[in-house]
C-alpha cells in the first residue's frame, strides 16, 4: 500500500492532512492504517501525531508518553482521541485517559482491534498463536528478531517460539508481497502459516465514531 501523497508528519509529529478540530494522538505502528482511512473518507476535520511504536517494548512507559502530548496540543484542539487500545498497559492507560477526559480505542491491543474485538474474543483457543500486522511484517527484524537477539543467538528462538504453533498474518491491505514476507516470517520462526484479511477492524468504526 502506497501512503498518501500528503502524508509526511511535520516536525512535531503532526499530519499536515488534517490540521483540524480532532487531534488523534496514535502508536507509531498505526500510522499508515490511520492516514490511509482519513485519505479515503476525506476526514479533514481530523489531525495526527504520533508517539514511538517502540513504546510497546516498555508499555509501562505508555501512559507517560500519552498524557505529555495531551497537554502539548489540548489547546490547540477541540478534541482528542487516543489511538491505542490497552497495549500491554494493565489498566494503567485506560485510567490515565479517563483522568484527561480524552477517549481511547476500546480492546486489549491492535491485534484484537483489528480483527474486531469480539471476533477475536472468540478465538479462545489461539493462545499458541503468535500475531503479525501489516506494519510488523514490516518491521519484523526491528521489533522481533534484534530485540529478542535471535539473528546472533539462534537458540534462543527455541526459548521464545518453541511453545508457538502458528504464525497469523492480520492482513490490512492486500499486498502479495506482504504476504509473501509473512509467509517468510512464519518459516524463520518454525512456525504453520495462516493469513486473515481484516482490514481496519474496529480502528475505522472507532475513527468513525470520534
Amino acid at each position: 500500500m502506497k501512503l498518501p501523497s500528503d502524508s509526511k508528519l511535520t516536525e512535531d509529529g503532526l499530519a499536515p492532512a488534517g490540521q483540524g478540530k480532532l487531534l488523534l494522538i496514535a502508536c507509531g505502528a498505526l500510522a499508515r492504517e490511520i492516514l490511509a482511512l482519513i485519505e479515503a473518507n476525506q476526514w479533514h476535520h481530523m489531525a495526527l501525531t504520533c508517539l514511538p511504536a517502540i513504546l510497546h517494548n516498555r508499555p509501562e512507559a505508555i501512559p507517560d508518553a500519552v498524557e505529555a502530548a495531551v497537554r502539548k496540543h489540548r489547546d490547540h484542539f477541540e478534541r482528542i482521541f487516543v489511538v491505542y487500545a490497552d497495549c500491554g498497559t494493565g489498566g494503567l492507560l485506560e485510567a490515565r485517559c479517563k483522568a484527561l477526559g480524552v477517549e481511547m480505542v476500546a480492546g486489549p491491543h491492535c491485534y484484537s482491534f483489528f480483527e474486531g474485538n469480539a471476533a477475536f474474543a472468540a478465538h479462545d483457543d489461539e493462545i499458541t498463536a503468535f500475531y503479525l500486522t501489516d506494519f510488523l511484517v514490516r518491521q519484523f527484524d526491528a521489533f522481533v528478531t534484534k530485540p529478542l537477539k535471535f539473528d546472533k543467538h539462534p537458540e534462543l528462538k527455541e526459548m521464545y517460539f518453541g511453545h508457538y504453533t502458528k504464525l497469523v498474518y492480520q492482513a490490512q491491505t492486500n499486498d502479495p508481497a506482504l504476504t509473501e514476507l509473512a509467509k517468510k516470517h512464519a518459516e524463520t520462526l518454525g512456525l504453520e502459516f495462516e493469513r486473515r484479511f481484516t482490514g481496519y477492524g474496529d480502528l475505522e468504526v472507532a475513527l468513525a465514531s470520534a
